[in-house]
């Protein structure tokens, strides 16, 4: 898996997606859960935030100070002239340095792009990134244990990957967060998006 091979695919429908998710709900029942365990509304960041903007927009009608970070330059160029204000990444999350901690994280139907051994240490540096009682919704495939696949989205293909609904339950509870909302949103999919809490350093 080639990080730098999804960045070329989702170069390639960058316009598309804007377009087609500007108004889409996808997604968004998911978010407003996560926000139901925000204590604050202060720092937050879209790990994958494409180039629609509605998750920030979102942020901010509800007071947060969100910023984007996405591994196609034309999402984050499309992204930045919806937002010119905001401030937005392009970057490898995998090699990405947070910049500062969050009291929210999203990365809707992102990492679930990563390759399998970078699952668990991108997970553990977004837990390591929320300020205490932060919050990260994430989503990807459920499923006992840790798989990798193909698909064609769009007519581009695309490589996914997960540790398996336990496998991030594990990681989860070892960087000192807990599991506030789990669900397999689009049953019979085997697609779950996990609402985690910072309790504790990691």
């Amino acid at each position: 898996m080639d990080p730098q091979a999804t960045a070329a695919g989702y170069d390639q429908i960058a316009q598309w997606w804007q377009t087609q998710h500007r108004a889409s709900r996808y997604g968004i029942a998911a978010l407003e859960k996560a926000l139901q365990f925000v204590a604050k509304r202060g720092s937050a960041i879209d790990i994958g935030c494409g180039s629609s903007g509605r998750f920030i927009e979102i942020l901010i009608q509800q007071g947060f100070q969100p910023e984007g970070l996405d591994i196609s330059a034309e999402m984050i160029r499309l992204a930045q002239q919806r937002h010119s204000d905001r401030s937005f990444h392009h970057a490898d999350v995998c090699t990405w340095t947070p910049p500062r901690q969050y009291g929210l994280i999203t990365a809707w139907d992102s990492t679930f792009h990563l390759p399998l051994a970078q699952q668990e240490p991108v997970t553990r540096k977004l837990c390591g990134a929320l300020e205490p009682e932060g919050v990260f919704l994430f989503s990807g495939g459920g499923g006992p244990t840790g798989s990798e696949i193909s698909g064609t989205f769009q007519e581009q293909t695309f490589e996914y990957s997960s540790l398996g609904t336990n496998g991030f339950l594990r990681v989860i509870d070892e960087c000192g967060c807990t599991c506030q909302h789990l669900e397999y949103d689009q049953h019979p999919l085997n697609h779950v998006y996990w609402v985690v809490q910072k309790v504790s350093a990691c």
